[in-house]
């Protein structure tokens, strides 16, 4: 069976044509899926795989098959306690027990992620396409590594030919467990070998509770962290309603409280008059999903984009059916929470 990658581009080309011919998802979403399991399959086989956590969208899509949109970004947790043991050691606990402490963990911890990311990381992988003969290049950027590859197709522009690992060290990664992952392509080329990975995933519902409270920042300050293309989140923590995810999680008290806990230490946000954002209320009955006002405009240009693109594998709905779904999940889990205290 030949490998996808020791074929000719032009063969490559055309295998992926035939794919998206068969799945009826654009060629260059396919491709970037390849390169997206490629870079999973070299950090999880490699050395920093025992304190590597696969985590974000893009576990939930290619190691749960719970979302239905296609999913670019790669973010890896490196374990805290393997990063800075020294400073855990210190504070006999994995997080900082004060706001002053936070900064200067925070700092710690970027800074030897950058470090990581630019000594070793990058250059392991870079290493690893000159091994292969593939065409990339790697860059770091403070504690993100980009794989840029010489693309085979183009979209509109909203995707780029460009694998974003990026890796975060404020977590230990738990729950988690180990995933297999294949490449979308496969099943409609089953002549063909694509990369494969086994990554150690965190579990959805962990998942959940991190995008819903990054999603409740968003409806009450209006922008998003970490810049534009982000209207994924809120498709996703609809899609995990149907798997059953999201009942599960709003079961789990210890796990909401938990990730309220940490996000209040290493994520502290406020509001546009400068309130404190309280995530502890928003895991205990006050959570918002649906943003209003200019928020809603932005975040409705944002999903008009991502539609253009095809990142969504079915059907869009129409944003307006998008965020009555948002709100009518948010009471649900007000609910639930409620109840179960």
């Amino acid at each position: 069976m030949p490998e996808f990658f020791a074929q000719s581009r032009e063969d490559q080309r055309e295998a992926l044509l035939a794919a998206a011919e068969r799945s009826g998802r654009p060629l260059h979403l396919l491709e970037k899926d390849v390169w997206v399991v490629w870079a999973l399959r070299q950090l999880f086989a490699g050395p920093h795989a025992q304190d590597l956590v696969f985590k974000g969208g893009t576990s939930l899509s290619k190691a749960y098959g719970v979302i239905r949109r296609f999913s670019e970004d790669v973010d890896p947790t490196y374990d805290i306690r393997a990063i800075a043991p020294d400073l855990i050691g210190k504070a006999q606990s994995p997080w900082p027990t004060s706001r002053s402490q936070e900064k200067k963990w925070s700092k710690t911890i970027r800074q030897r992620l950058a470090d990581l990311a630019s000594g070793r990381l990058a250059p392991e992988v870079a290493a690893a396409l000159a091994e292969q003969g593939l065409p990339a290049r790697v860059r770091a950027e403070g504690e993100q590594v980009f794989i840029d590859y010489e693309a085979l197709g183009q979209g509109t522009g909203y995707v780029l030919p460009s694998v974003l690992l990026e890796f975060g060290a404020r977590s230990t990664g738990e729950p988690n467990e180990p995933r297999p992952v294949v490449c979308d392509a496969a099943q409609h080329l089953p002549d063909v070998s694509f990369p494969e990975a086994t990554p150690q995933v965190m579990r959805p519902e962990r998942t959940f509770w991190e995008k819903a409270t990054a999603i409740h920042v968003f409806c009450a300050q209006g922008n998003f962290r970490g810049g534009a293309r982000f209207a994924r989140h809120w498709h996703d923590v609809t899609r995990r309603d149907a798997a059953g995810f999201v009942d599960s999680a709003a079961a789990d008290r210890a796990l909401a409280l938990a990730v309220a806990a940490h996000k209040s230490i290493f994520f502290a946000e406020s509001t546009p008059d400068g309130a404190p954002i309280d995530y502890g209320a928003a895991v205990t009955g006050a959570l918002a999903l649906a943003p209003s006002g200019n928020a809603r405009q932005t975040l409705a240009e944002d999903y008009q984009c991502m539609v253009e693109d095809g990142l969504l594998l079915d059907g869009a709905e129409p944003f307006a059916a998008l965020l009555q779904r948002c709100q009518a999940l948010a009471d649900k889990v007000n609910a639930a929470v409620r109840g179960s205290a």
